[in-house]
């Protein structure tokens, strides 16, 4: 199972290294190299994230993710993306970015690095709605209690994440957006543009996800007798048609938002697009067939809180994305955030895993009695 979900990734891996070399000798084989470990360590928790909604959709858009989607990722995000947010900042012709790109590359990436704060509202506004729409709803597994429980009760007041995200919006153009981080260590005051950017990431997040919910939710009514003797026989119905084209729509804007910080942190491994969209676009190529695997394997189901640790790396990565606008941090700090939070929620599912095993309770059953199950779920 695994060298088959892979394959095609350590094909295009080798693929990729050999085009590297000749492109600019074997130093360029290293850059890449680092660059597909820096995007696969970013977006683990894209790939668990993505794994839990890519299981509900059927087979026919499960291979357009990896294929259409898959193309668009590795070279909308990483490779057009960045030449598109130098033409919208510098009001530069597209042609003219990738000239910029191409033969001015430091000029290139100082362009890229002051439309970070821009970037980073967007992003960050996306991701925080994420996170707050799962915590704010009450779900039958729950691994930190102590926060989850009193956050879903305070998730039955309507509004609330869109007025929390609003807020943390509000303090970030106050705090950090007038002494935004520029090229260089210089800094620039974009209050408004990351208003405007986070108000852009918000709409775009309601949007999106109000739509593919309401497909959906009309797809289940009309199929309502068909979901009940799937159920019985043990199938759960696919989303399909326009609930599926909305769900993949949440999916590759979701992987545009992971992609802002991989990104700007490439700037700091090479200038050159080249090898920047080798290195990235192979590294979102293995978490693609991450998210696969997690989805093939039914380690979802089995390991219950990976979601949980996935969500808190995106409210973890949407609250740094917000101070970025400000201060510089390490992309080294946010890699690990996202792996601690995601190792701590595995660690926490085998737990739960064994004392149900030692119980004798294999089903799944509640861990209600069970106090060495420390901060996880009782429900």
């Amino acid at each position: 199972m695994f060298l088959k979900t892979f394959r095609w990734s350590f094909l295009i891996t080798a693929i990729g290294l050999a085009v590297a070399v000749l492109y600019d000798g074997v130093a360029a084989l290293g850059i890449v190299a680092i660059l597909i470990v820096l995007e696969v360590s970013l977006s683990f928790d894209n790939a668990v994230v993505n794994a839990g909604i890519l299981k509900r959709m059927n087979p026919f858009w499960q291979k357009i993710f990896l294929t259409i989607g898959v193309l668009i990722a590795v070279f909308g995000m990483r490779l057009v993306f960045p030449v598109v947010i130098v033409a919208i900042s510098a009001k530069l012709d597209p042609l003219d970015a990738v000239t910029l790109a191409v033969n001015e590359k430091d000029r290139y990436e100082q362009l890229v690095t002051d439309a970070h704060p821009s970037i980073a509202a967007f992003g960050g506004m996306f991701l925080l709605m994420i996170f707050l729409d799962f915590v704010l709803t009450d779900r039958e597994h729950k691994w930190l209690t102590w926060i989850e429980r009193p956050l879903a009760k305070l998730g039955k007041v309507d509004m609330l994440s869109v007025c929390i995200a609003l807020g943390v919006l509000l303090v970030s153009a106050t705090a950090f957006a007038p002494h935004a981080y520029q090229h260089g260590g210089a800094h620039a005051d974009k209050t408004q543009t990351v208003l405007v950017s986070g108000i852009a990431g918000l709409i775009t997040y309601l949007v999106v996800n109000g739509l593919s919910g309401f497909f959906e939710n009309r797809i289940e009514a009309d199929e309502e007798r068909e979901e009940k003797e799937a159920r019985a026989g043990g199938t759960a119905v696919k989303l399909a048609g326009k609930a599926a084209f909305f769900m993949f729509l949440y999916l590759e804007v979701l992987d545009a938002s992971f992609s802002f910080d991989g990104v700007i942190g490439a700037f700091a491994v090479t200038n050159d697009i080249v090898l920047m969209a080798l290195g990235l676009g192979i590294g979102a190529l293995y978490v693609r067939s991450l998210t696969v695997y997690l989805v093939r394997q039914g380690t979802l189901d089995d390991y219950v809180y990976l979601e949980h640790g996935a969500h808190y790396a995106i409210g973890a990565l949407a609250v740094l994305l917000m101070i970025t606008i400000r201060y510089e941090i390490n992309d080294v700090v946010t890699g690990l955030i996202g792996v601690v939070l995601i190792g701590l929620s595995l660690w926490s599912s085998i737990r739960r895993n064994r004392a149900l095993a030692a119980s004798g309770d294999g089903g799944g059953g509640g861990n209600e009695d069970r106090p060495d199950l420390v901060g996880a779920d009782r429900s």
